[in-house]
């Protein structure tokens, strides 16, 4: 598994160096669209799933792709996803964020068997960070041994992505979570929002929404 995971972070350090920063700050309007209102995709997504799953079937052929993109094209590329090997594959999370020219955003990829994360990746192409993970076999930062952390709030500081619930349901939650919650603000990227989580800066985080690229990661 460690020469497997050599070769995934080889491959998305390549893939931010070569498609992503090359086009970060630079996208002009028509490199950008709507999947539906307020999710976004970039001509940078779309050759960023296409190098990694170039890169991945090379690094394991038995593997199967489920990229965000091509789900958006053919949701049922999710079918089945309980049985094999397969590669989950977030080109840019924080597509929004990338798009407006700022950070933060990642590039994140899970490999699962049989509907099982076997192990993570995500890389913020700005700072170089990545963290990995493997199944039984800890968690890492930058090839660092890691251990959860809580913050030193008084209450627990909470990421809530709102943005996806509707209005009462968010109005019945933002309710119950006074004076129980530290609301912190969020930064719109599921590869941020879970290092800080284990970084001790978030405590918990909350996603209305849930899919398997932002997520298994």
């Amino acid at each position: 598994m460690h020469m497997l995971s050599s070769a995934v972070e080889a491959l998305l350090r390549e893939v931010a160096a070569t498609i992503v920063m090359p086009r970060y700050q630079l996208l002009e309007a028509h490199q950008i669209s709507e999947k539906s209102p307020g999710d976004h995709v970039t001509i940078a997504d779309q050759e960023s799933e296409e190098r990694l799953n170039e890169g991945l079937a090379l690094i394991l052929p038995d593997a199967r792709m489920v990229g965000e993109e091509a789900c958006a094209a053919d949701p049922s590329l999710l079918d089945g996803l309980n049985s094999g090997l397969a590669w989950i594959i977030d080109p840019i999370d924080g597509t929004s964020n990338f798009a407006s020219g700022k950070p933060p955003f990642a590039i994140m990829i899970a490999l699962v068997n049989d509907g099982a994360a076997q192990a993570g990746w995500m890389l913020d192409p700005i700072t170089g960070r990545i963290c990995h993970a493997l199944a039984g076999g800890g968690a890492f930062i930058d090839g660092q041994r890691i251990r959860s952390r809580v913050s030193d709030e008084p209450l627990p500081k909470a990421g809530i992505s709102t943005l996806f619930m509707q209005p009462a349901v968010r109005a019945a939650f933002l309710s119950r979570a006074e004076g129980k919650l530290a609301l912190a603000d969020i930064p719109r990227c599921a590869g941020e929002q879970y290092p800080r989580i284990v970084l001790g800066q978030n405590d918990l985080a909350l996603f209305e929404r849930t899919l398997p690229w932002d997520h298994v990661p």
